[in-house]
């Protein structure tokens, strides 16, 4: 039996649960809750993150439908960590081309977008408002699929 790859990465088909014991919970990206046909996975109310917004970004080849958008309303900074394939984010007006390992940090005022490369892209996507606690969006929550 041949290992499940995407990007060129192996997965695994194994899944854990929180270990009420020792406090920690294990899930494996692929087997994640999912929305929008599973371009967005809801890794941080799955694994039951409380302080900040975690996601998973799986967005193929060709993929335009990012939406373009900021945080200046609710005042949250972002991280991106290209985790496989690349990607090109328009951030504030100016391109940045990404490969895999980029890291990259947002503003909560600056507007950006994302058009994954033409192997696709595998991105972690982090928030947290600089000031106050941080609340997940209804959309982000287990239970709402797409």
């Amino acid at each position: 039996m041949q290992t499940p790859m995407f990007l060129g990465l192996p997965t695994s088909r194994h899944r854990a649960s929180m270990d009420a014991m020792n406090g920690f919970t294990y899930r494996h990206i692929d087997q994640l809750s999912s929305i929008l046909h599973g371009a967005v996975k809801l890794a941080g109310d799955e694994l039951g993150v409380q302080t900040f917004g975690l996601q998973i970004l799986d967005l193929p080849a060709g993929f335009a439908d990012y939406p373009a958008h900021d945080h200046a309303e609710d005042r949250q900074e972002e991280v991106y960590v290209v985790l496989a394939g690349s990607a090109e984010f328009t951030v504030g007006g100016e391109e940045v081309r990404a490969p895999a390992g980029g890291v990259m940090r947002v503003e909560p005022g600056v507007m950006r977008t994302v058009i994954p490369g033409p192997e696709g892209a595998r991105i972690l996507a982090i928030g947290r408002p600089l000031d106050g606690a941080y609340e997940r969006p209804q959309d982000f929550r287990v239970g709402v699929r797409a």
